[in-house]
């Protein structure tokens, strides 16, 4: 099947696609596949694409396949549009030629973007400041501790202006249909989403998360409302009077809910909420412990401490020292 409109474009579209160091291989191929489909459903060469690296290790996916590069940081090709491809663990991405590169880029009007983790990047760049923003959830907690003043948010993606941002995995699928619907048209964005055997289009303000009914398996409404809640204010003091009252039901009744359905007390549930956003900020941040524990809901370093180590086996520091040892064994061997 072709799908043609009228408009010819004068030249392909031309995306470049910076390769991070233990990029998300599907939030890159799904957004790639895509450009070629629009250019095999329409009969014309609509984009071309190019992928470049910080340098060649750089250009090795988390799941360690290598890909062919056509540039680097010194490549001078003028780009219609660029995505930074990132993954891992983005807050240890600190190279200066990268952040120089992409503001010459930014000063040359080149709309930019980010897949999964490459909002990260860019925000390191100092290039998402007055820009509304999304990125993968896992690096969330760490992007608003190091960035407050950036407007990030839980969605699928986001466009605002000449920012494009993208929570990965197969929301980039989501923003590709965006980009080639306000390229291309309607049409051609919807033939490309059935290329892909994709029935519906999510907007780019959907949910990255399972709903609690879906993810914890309840139907309790009650019990739904009440957990929303902790999620949202975890790191804050939760009276169980004003969490009741926010779920509609006495405080003895919430109570029974929580041993009911997930077999627990409210107190517990949200020690456990604050301990786990704790270990992505561990896993995914340089943040120093005491930082870490204040940003988890803990008064103290100590206490969070001697709680993490009860529920997850090992000390804070130990468990950031084997989240960096796995990182350095997905780095490739530079050929000799």
């Amino acid at each position: 099947m072709s799908t043609k409109d009228n408009t010819v474009p004068a030249r392909p579209k031309t995306i470049g696609f910076l390769l991070v160091e233990n990029f998300s291989l599907l939030s890159f191929a799904v957004a790639v596949e895509p450009l070629r489909a629009a250019n095999v459903l329409s009969g014309r060469n609509l984009y071309a694409w190019r992928f470049i690296a910080p340098n060649e290790i750089a250009a090795t996916a988390s799941i360690g396949v290598k890909l062919h590069l056509d540039g680097d940081l010194a490549s001078d090709e003028r780009l219609d549009m660029l995505f930074v491809c990132a993954g891992g663990n983005p807050a240890r991405h600190r190279d200066p030629a990268t952040f120089r590169w992409l503001r010459r880029l930014a000063r040359r009007g080149t709309p930019l973007g980010g897949l999964s983790g490459g909002s990260y990047v860019l925000a390191r760049a100092g290039l998402l400041d007055n820009r509304r923003c999304t990125i993968h959830w896992e690096h969330m907690a760490a992007f608003r501790e190091e960035f407050p003043h950036i407007d990030v948010r839980a969605t699928l993606f986001e466009i605002d202006r000449d920012r494009y941002s993208c929570a990965g995995g197969i929301a980039s699928l989501d923003m590709m249909h965006a980009i080639i619907e306000g390229d291309c048209g309607a049409a051609l964005a919807n033939a490309v989403t059935e290329w892909f055997v994709q029935t519906s289009v999510r907007p780019g303000s959907g949910a990255q998360r399972m709903e609690p009914r879906e993810r914890l398996h309840i139907l309790n409404e009650p019990l739904i409302k009440a957990i929303k809640f902790m999620e949202r204010r975890f790191d804050e003091p939760i009276d169980v009077n004003a969490l009741a009252n926010v779920a509609g039901v006495s405080a003895r009744h919430l109570q029974r809910l929580f041993a009911q359905h997930l077999g627990t007390t409210v107190e517990k549930y949200l020690f456990s909420l604050r301990l786990d956003r704790g270990r992505e900020l561990l896993r995914q941040s340089n943040l120093p412990v005491l930082d870490v524990a204040l940003a988890s809901g803990f008064s103290t370093a100590g206490h969070f401490s001697r709680s993490y180590k009860a529920k997850f086996g090992l000390a804070p520091r130990d468990e950031r020292r084997a989240a960096r040892i796995v990182s350095l064994s997905r780095k490739p061997v530079r050929p000799r």
